[in-house]
This record gives C-alpha cells, sequence and structure tokens, in this order.
C-alpha cells in the first residue's frame, strides 16, 4: 500500500466524500466547533466547501485545486478550511445553497462559500478553477484578493456578513395565506402546460430534469379532470426518457439528467432518489395507462437496483458516480470498434442502427464541440417501427438486441467501474421503500415486497434509537440526529409498506414519527416544519422549504402523510394539520406555482374526497378486488384487507357498526361508511370520481 504524502483530519469520518478528500494538502477540516474556534482564534476566514461523493464538477475542482500544493499553501494561510458532504448534512447545505441562489441567482454544487469565523456567509461561488480563466475567478486570485481585503478592510467584510444576513433572512421568510383551493392547482397546471416541451416531453429548456414528482401531480390531476392532455404529457415524457441517453440501455437505470433538451446527453451519475421517483412514476403510467413499455421500466430499474445499490444487509446505498478514470461517463460510453468486437459484424450492424451509434461517435465534447469518438446509445423509434424498416419481425430483432445487450453488459463489467457511495440515507431509504411497496402491489412481484421489508427492517433496527431516527448508517455506525426529510420520507415509506403488508407495526410506527416530526420541526409560529430539529445545531438561519428540488421538500410529503394516516385513522384533525403545512407557504406558492408540484398533491387530497375502502378477505371478491384496487389507478384510496388472522388492525382503525368485518367490502368516506358492497363492480362505482 502506498503512504499518502498528506492526511489530513477528514480521516476519520465516515462520509465517502470527506474520505476523498482526506489526503489532500489542504488543511481540512469537518464541520466542527473545533474549526471554527480555530478561525476565531487565528483571526481567519473560513473557506466552506460543499459537494457529494459522486459529483462531477467537485471532482475536477479537487484534482485541480485542493491537490495543488501551491493552492493548498494559499488556502490553509488565509482560511480555515471546512469540507462537509451535502447528503450527511443537508442542513448546512440548504442555508447556504439559499445564500448561493441570492447573491449570484444560482446554485450547485460544489458550493464554496466565504464566511467569517461566526458562520455567516460573505461571498458564495460554485466551481472555481485554478487560474482565472474566461470571466471566471481562479482560487489563485480569489485567495490573493481576499487576503488583501481580509488584512486591509476586515470592517468592510464584517459590514457586507451582516447585510447578507439580514438580506438572507428576509428572503427565507414564508408568508402564511391560503392556497388549498382550486385556483391554486389551475395555477399549477397552467404553468406546467406553458412550460411544456411537446417536441421531447419534459419541463423547460436544457440542461432538463426529469422531475417525475410533476409527473405523478399530472396523473392525479387527469384522475380528478379527464383532461386527456395531461396523461398524454406524462405519456411523452416517460416514453422520451426510456428512449434517451439518460436512460441507461445496457445496465438499466437512469442517470441524473440531460444536458440537453432532447434526453441525449446525461450527466451520467446515478441517484438512489431518482431511481426511487422514476420507479413511482413509471408504476402510476401503468395503472393509469396499462402501457407494457412503463412496465418494463420498473421491473429493469429494480434489477439495477438489486444487483448495484443494494446492501447485503438490506438498505440501499446512496449514488453512483458518472466519473471512471477521471473521465465522465466513460463507464457508459462505447467506440463503434468496441462493439463491433464484442457482437460480431451482423448483429452489432443492426444494434448500432437501431441504438443511433455512428463509426466515428455521436457524442460531442461541450466545451470543443469535437467528437469524443464513442457512442451514447438511444432509441428514436418504438421497436415495432425498428423491426419494420430493418425488414424483421419484432421478436427477431428483439432476441438479436437482447443477446447483444448482454454481451455488451458482461464487456462493460471488464471496465474500472464508477465510484459507489456506500452510505444508507434514512430519508431516501424510506423513499425506495415506498417505489417498492407501490410495485409490489401494482405488479404482484413478491420479491419487490421483500426487498422493501428488508429496508425497512434495517432502518428500524439500526437506524432508529430512542423514539428518534438517525439519518446515516456506514461502515457499522449509525449516526447524524434525522431531519425533517429522514421522519417525513420514512414515513411515506412504512405507509406504503403498510398497505401491501397490512402489518399494523408499520402503520404504528409511522403515525409515531409523524408525532415526534410535530414535536421537533414544527414552526409554531408561522406553519409548516423546519428542516433541522429544534434541539439540533443553531445556524444562521433555520431554514423552511416547501418547494420541490430534485425531489420534493419533506413539508410537502409530510402533509400527503397527515392526509393518509388521517384517512386511514378517521382523525378528520389530521386533515387539518395538513392544510396548515400548506397554507404555511402561500407566498413562496404563489410565486412559483409549479415548482411545488408535490404540496400540490396533496392539497388535491385535501380538497376532494379520500376512500377508505375495507376489503375482509372472507368475502367471496376479497381477491379478485383487491386485485384491481392495486392494478389499477386509485391515487385517493387507502386500500385496506382486513385479515381474520390479523385482528389487531381492527384495534387501531375500528370496527363496523354490525355485521361480520371478514365478510364485507365497505367504502369509509372521512367518519362514516356507506352501505356495503356487494361485488367488485359496485364497489367501482362507489370509489369512481
Amino acid at each position: 500500500m502506498v503512504e499518502k504524502e498528506y492526511t489530513n483530519r477528514l480521516i476519520n469520518e465516515k462520509s465517502p466524500y470527506l474520505l476523498q478528500h482526506a489526503h489532500n494538502p489542504v488543511d481540512w477540516y469537518p464541520w466542527s466547533e473545533e474549526a471554527f474556534q480555530k478561525a476565531k482564534d487565528e483571526n481567519k476566514l473560513v473557506f466552506l466547501s460543499i459537494g457529494y461523493s459522486t459529483c462531477h464538477w467537485c471532482h475536477v475542482m479537487e484534482k485541480e485545486s485542493f491537490e495543488n500544493e501551491y493552492v493548498a499553501r494559499e488556502m490553509n494561510d488565509l482560511f480555515v478550511c471546512i469540507k462537509v458532504d451535502r447528503e450527511e448534512r443537508p442542513d448546512i447545505d440548504s442555508a447556504y445553497m439559499t445564500v448561493s441562489q441570492m447573491m449570484t441567482g444560482t446554485g450547485g454544487w460544489p458550493l464554496n462559500i466565504i464566511m467569517t469565523p461566526e458562520k455567516v456567509p460573505v461571498f458564495a461561488l460554485t466551481y472555481i478553477p485554478r487560474e482565472s480563466r474566461r470571466g471566471m475567478v481562479g482560487i489563485i486570485d480569489l485567495t490573493r484578493q481576499l487576503k488583501e481585503l481580509w488584512t486591509q478592510g476586515k470592517e468592510e467584510i464584517e459590514r457586507r456578513a451582516e447585510d447578507v444576513l439580514n438580506n438572507l433572512k428576509r428572503v427565507t421568510q414564508s408568508r402564511k395565506g391560503k392556497v388549498v383551493n382550486q385556483e391554486t392547482l389551475d395555477n399549477i397546471i397552467s404553468q406546467l402546460k406553458r412550460s411544456y416541451d411537446r417536441e421531447y416531453g419534459g419541463f423547460g429548456n436544457a440542461p432538463k430534469f426529469p422531475s417525475p414528482h410533476n409527473l405523478m401531480f399530472l396523473m392525479r390531476a387527469y384522475r380528478k379532470s379527464g383532461d386527456a392532455e395531461l396523461l398524454q404529457m406524462v405519456k411523452k415524457t416517460l416514453v422520451s426518457m426510456r428512449m434517451g441517453g439518460i436512460y441507461d440501455h445496457i445496465g438499466y437505470g437512469f442517470h441524473r439528467y440531460s444536458t440537453d433538451a432532447g434526453w441525449f446527453l446525461p450527466h451520467f451519475e446515478k441517484m438512489l432518489y431518482d431511481q426511487a421517483f422514476h420507479l413511482m412514476a413509471y408504476t402510476e403510467a401503468y395503472q393509469a395507462t396499462g402501457d407494457k413499455l412503463f412496465k418494463d421500466v420498473v421491473y429493469e430499474t429494480v434489477s439495477f437496483i438489486e444487483r448495484e445499490m443494494t446492501s447485503p444487509d438490506g438498505p440501499f446505498y446512496s449514488a453512483i458516480d458518472a466519473d471512471s478514470e477521471n473521465e465522465e461517463g466513460k463507464f457508459y460510453t462505447w467506440r463503434a470498434a468496441e462493439i463491433l468486437q464484442t457482437l460480431g459484424k451482423e448483429d452489432a450492424e443492426i444494434f448500432m442502427s437501431v441504438y443511433n451509434c455512428d463509426l466515428s461517435g455521436n457524442y460531442i465534447e461541450e466545451a470543443t464541440g469535437r467528437s469524443t469518438g464513442k457512442n451514447i446509445l438511444f432509441l428514436n423509434e418504438t421497436l415495432e417501427n425498428e423491426a419494420n424498416r430493418l425488414g424483421l419481425s419484432v421478436e427477431d430483432l428483439n432476441q438479436i438486441l437482447d443477446r447483444s445487450r448482454e454481451k455488451l453488459f458482461e464487456q462493460r463489467l471488464k471496465r474500472t467501474r464508477p465510484h459507489l457511495d456506500d452510505k444508507v440515507l434514512t430519508d431516501i431509504n424510506g423513499l425506495m421503500i415506498a417505489a417498492l411497496s407501490k410495485a409490489h402491489r401494482a405488479f404482484g412481484e413478491e420479491q419487490f415486497l421483500a426487498a422493501a421489508e428488508k429496508s425497512a427492517e434495517f432502518v428500524l433496527n439500526r437506524m432508529y434509537k430512542d423514539g428518534k431516527l438517525l439519518h446515516r448508517y456506514r461502515d457499522g455506525e449509525a449516526g447524524i440526529n434525522g431531519y425533517l426529510d429522514d421522519y417525513a420520507f420514512f414515513t411515506f415509506g412504512l405507509l406504503e409498506l403498510f398497505e401491501s403488508t397490512m402489518n399494523v407495526k408499520y402503520l404504528e410506527t409511522a403515525k409515531t414519527l409523524s408525532d415526534t416530526l410535530d414535536k421537533l420541526f414544527k414552526d409554531d409560529a408561522e406553519g409548516g416544519f423546519f428542516g433541522y430539529p429544534s434541539d439540533g445545531e443553531v445556524l444562521p438561519v433555520r431554514m423552511k422549504e416547501g418547494h420541490d428540488g430534485a425531489i420534493p421538500s419533506g413539508n410537502s410529503v409530510q402533509m400527503l402523510n397527515l392526509i393518509r394516516i388521517g384517512t386511514i385513522l378517521s382523525d378528520l384533525s389530521m386533515k387539518d394539520r395538513a392544510d396548515e403545512v400548506a397554507n404555511a407557504f402561500a407566498s413562496d406558492i404563489e410565486r412559483g406555482a409549479m415548482y411545488h408540484c408535490f404540496m400540490g398533491i396533496g392539497i388535491m387530497q385535501s380538497m376532494g374526497t379520500n376512500y377508505l375502502v375495507r376489503i375482509g378477505d372472507k368475502h367471496p371478491q376479497s381477491e379478485k378486488t383487491l386485485q384491481y384496487l392495486w392494478q389499477s389507478f386509485q391515487p385517493f384510496s387507502e386500500i385496506l384487507l382486513v385479515k381474520k388472522e390479523k385482528q389487531d388492525l381492527l384495534r387501531i382503525i375500528g370496527e363496523p357498526e354490525e355485521g361480520d368485518p371478514y365478510g364485507k367490502m365497505l367504502v369509509c368516506i372521512e367518519n362514516s361508511c356507506l352501505p356495503p358492497a356487494q361485488d367488485l363492480e359496485q364497489l367501482k362505482k362507489l370509489i369512481d370520481d
């Protein structure tokens, strides 16, 4: 083993991202009081750098600057340098990302903040090159300029810090109002329609992010309104993504986002949270349309997750890097010669024609406009159309493509694999538990349910201590007190798992976690929930967010959790609590309705009728009815199978006023149940919106 020349304090951390920087000559500290005390004692500014282990531009900046001895000397002389893994400390990331967006109008990772020893930000930058170029200040020039400012104009920097802090507090204030109304939903729908890309699907221009939670909102809006355009927007987007380069056609799963509008050129990292929400969107789209393509995507994506992102203990890992051998996308792209050599001339010509491969490569480097000589696989046409074009039957074409993909997959395994971030996060595992539980009900696949349960039990046994959730597990150790997203997303997962298993433990734990969330995170003055708990570390601002980012906010997911728990328990007060969450973000929703799609799902459910469907397992049509309800798109119904051998469920949801609870099919609305349905057709009419 080669001895490293430098080792800093990050060597003692659990985060893969921090460990990546443990041998930089930069004298990194983890976020700690020790670091800020050193800055105070030595009268130094703080250089805070935030990123994550699978971030391409974080790798670029490390190689250019943080591994450079001269840069390190300059930084160590002026700053106390702190590294933060945004996935371990979302509270820190959220606060300082808001600073970046406020000061520069943009954000991203790596996020670099210059701050005072009192944690008050002064300057915000994302990627910083080593030397100044093309209007971008380099880190060497930046350090020199700041050194002069700090030594000769410290009072000016402190005044600037005070102004930044005051502005930060102002922009993060939310204004209450009333948004649980049809006007809010109409605004979300109209903004999505205006932003929709009719050529390629999705929303906005390049770079294009998948945003499957937008599609989940649209499917529910379609279910309520019958507006066929909304469902068409969903189908177009999902099909286009599956055909595009953003989808890994060899090993399956979705890359982070597309740098172009047409889903061709991805940023190649694979995030667990993306897979979870894609699974939910494709599952629901299958339920709403019956399109087999959507089912295939679910099975393919789950196979990827099981193979590459699942711990032997059951939980799911966080992410897979974009880079290998210091090159983004090297693991996923193909030279024509390699395809020809692997497949043989006949199959290779068909495969390359279908997947749009060029002999000279179709992957053009953004910076230079030159071909890399490599190909990104993507589809232009359905397989039916391709078969017709090539004069083959669909069956024969499928056989050729299947064996070609298998050979290329085996060939790809010989390459250097991208880095796997193997930390386990409670919040993202909650999303995957929810996704797998939904897919289990839609497709009847027991393997999906087994994986969801195994993850849930791991979190409950290893990351749930003394009534509180912990955020991160790695190397046999759980740590970091849970954040809002941990409680909200894991509760979401438990509710989906409960409906797949009827295991009362999952429902009771979901209710307990919601009550704990209320105590630790609620903003009693203005409503909604803060991102970190009341007993957490005090930061310059305590963020409270309701908008969607790459994934929905903890507030929006918890709003939906409250409505669902209230429906199952026939507790109308929980709906009122849910409405308070949405109304707390009235000013934000008015400014950008379409960025609150998941909260829009909660608003839709709060305004409409939520059904509690109780199916007694002794009813002659119970199995047929349950199968129909699980396989069809029923977003406004909580479906319970009341089993005689699991009588503890009745202890929680209550027994019907008369008759055998196991021989009835009941539809309940709020606190009252309709007359029993005699068969499936009658029950359908009761829940038909």
